[in-house]
């Protein structure tokens, strides 16, 4: 049968349970998704030679990474080239490209040092989103950034909170695409501290001052981003779950930025995206695949990463969710690492558009729970597989099974010679 017949049959399948396939495929092609810079190059960055620090760590060493913003775009290039779907980029602070003989410390970052990737983003017709890079830098004094006692170590960090602010504008103005401008600190202590609020109460005032610089919020979109422990700190972390959603909630044009691998593991971001909704306009997502805690593994297409999509989809909520992909591998194929992510997260969406949503809730709120049970189980085995090889090819990509035969020559041709 060719893709087309399969795709008929599927159709047909889907639309005997009220799902209409033509416009969910049409849907999703509307649906941008943030793809992150730091999986290309193991989170090293261009403004310094040091190790990566601050609570994260990075494993494996596959050749072929990228060493220069011109290699890191090729390599980003070749994973967007086999990835279905809408895109925006997303940056940390940490990615500013210095012309030679330049360089600007993170508080003194322009819009200049991004010049590069805004001309990368618009070749691409892509918005991009933004992140301040507190940490990997000799200023983060004792391990502590935004929340540090010493005054002078808080100031430089502040500072580097509101160039980035004005980075996230001039994206945004550049692009024609709101900027989500995500502040995450790994800010803590390894063993138990004397002083729990101090350190919170700094970060909150720190937080405040950043987002106060001048800025439009239809423009810049400021998210707070919680963590439960990192490395190196793991009785403490003073950016925790109640601090940063309490401070979204009580303060104007903040988003709370979930990343699910940032809970417990006993906990999952699918039940609270859709409790957020019930209060913020607009919330974000990290989406990454928590092997251990927040271990940063690829997207796979697994049972969490469904649910997170069905919430998004079932509430109504795809132009309310901001979301971007969050992980590094180095000891993969770093192109494949990419590429089955993103692929991963748009089959997720795909299938939650493919879910006969109205009729599952109306057996739920009807009672009617056990052929709630019997259809979802049935509904794991529709040919969604037909129709997902019918958007790859709408959108111009390989279908699963021919597109690593790319990376097998990419990686031959380019990233061996590295």
């Amino acid at each position: 049968m060719t893709v087309q017949e399969r795709y008929e049959a599927a159709r047909k399948m889907y639309a005997d349970v009220g799902v209409d396939t033509d416009a969910a495929i049409a849907k999703l092609k509307e649906i941008p998704v943030s793809l992150h810079c730091w999986q290309g190059d193991d989170v090293t960055g261009f403004d310094h030679d040091g190790p990566l620090t601050g609570g994260i760590q990075t494993t494996g060493n596959y050749p072929g990474k990228a060493k220069t913003p011109e290699q890191l775009m090729q390599d980003m290039e070749e994973a967007m080239s086999l990835m279905p779907g809408k895109k925006k980029l997303n940056l940390h602070a940490s990615y500013a490209i210095f012309e030679k003989g330049e360089f600007a410390d993170r508080d003194k970052l322009e819009p200049k040092h991004f010049r590069k990737w805004v001309d990368f983003a618009k070749k691409h017709h892509v918005g991009i989103d933004f992140n301040p890079t507190f940490f990997s830098h000799d200023k983060v004094k004792d391990g502590l950034t935004l929340t540090s006692p010493d005054e002078e170590t808080r100031k430089f960090w502040i500072e580097h909170g509101k160039a980035c602010i004005r980075i996230s504008e001039y994206f945004a103005k550049e692009t024609g695409v709101p900027c989500v401008m995500n502040i995450w600190i790994g800010d803590g202590y390894k063993d138990i501290p004397a002083d729990r609020m101090g350190p919170r109460m700094r970060y909150k005032d720190s937080i405040e001052q950043i987002i106060a610089e001048p800025h439009d919020p239809k423009l810049v979109k400021p998210c707070v981003e919680s963590k439960v422990f990192g490395i190196g700190v793991e009785s403490y972390t003073a950016g925790s779950a109640e601090f940063t959603l309490t401070f979204a909630a009580t303060h104007e044009n903040v988003l709370p930025l979930m990343d699910n691998g940032h809970y417990h593991p006993t906990e999952v971001v699918s039940d609270k995206i859709p409790a957020l909704l019930c209060y913020f306009p607009e919330i974000a997502l990290h989406i990454t695949r928590p092997v251990r805690w927040d271990s940063d593994h690829v997207v796979l297409f697994d049972d969490e990463t469904k649910e997170m999509a069905k919430e998004i989809v079932r509430c109504d909520a795809i132009d309310r969710v901001h979301m971007a992909l969050d992980y590094f591998d180095a000891s993969i194929n770093r192109i494949s690492a990419w590429t089955v992510g993103f692929r991963s997260w748009q089959k997720a969406l795909l299938s939650a558009l493919c879910t006969p949503n109205a009729e599952l809730k109306k057996l739920q709120d009807e009672n009617r729970l056990t052929e709630l049970m019997v259809m979802q189980e049935e509904l794991k085995t529709f040919p969604f597989g037909d129709v997902w090889t019918k958007y790859c090819e709408e959108c111009g990509v390989p279908a699963d099974k021919n597109w690593f035969e790319e990376v097998e020559r990419y990686e031959k041709e380019v990233l061996l010679n590295r």
